[in-house]
């Protein structure tokens, strides 16, 4: 579903969304198809609610999104270095 129609069926709430079609360019993630995976009352529940999701299933690119925004401009990020326990044992 694309962000406009998403927009109409979900105003003004917070809402995790899972990219299934997305590109990246110059820096920025085109989301060009999107799925509802939850509503949420705030932002906080929303958050905890991608941390539940993301740890169920890391592959998948989700995203907590409040429909009140009209453009989504996502950032790509780009990570560097170790992830986990970066503590070393003598």
């Amino acid at each position: 579903m694309r962000w406009e129609k998403i927009r109409s069926q979900y105003p003004h709430q917070w809402l995790l969304v899972e990219a299934i079609k997305a590109r990246s360019e110059a820096g920025q993630r085109i989301l060009e198809e999107l799925t509802v995976v939850n509503v949420f009352p705030d932002a906080r529940l929303a958050l905890k609610g991608y941390i539940t999701f993301h740890r169920q299933s890391p592959q998948r690119e989700l995203l907590v999104l409040h429909t009140d925004t009209e453009t989504l401009q996502v950032t790509e990020q780009r990570w560097l270095g170790v992830r986990g326990d970066n503590s070393f044992e003598n």
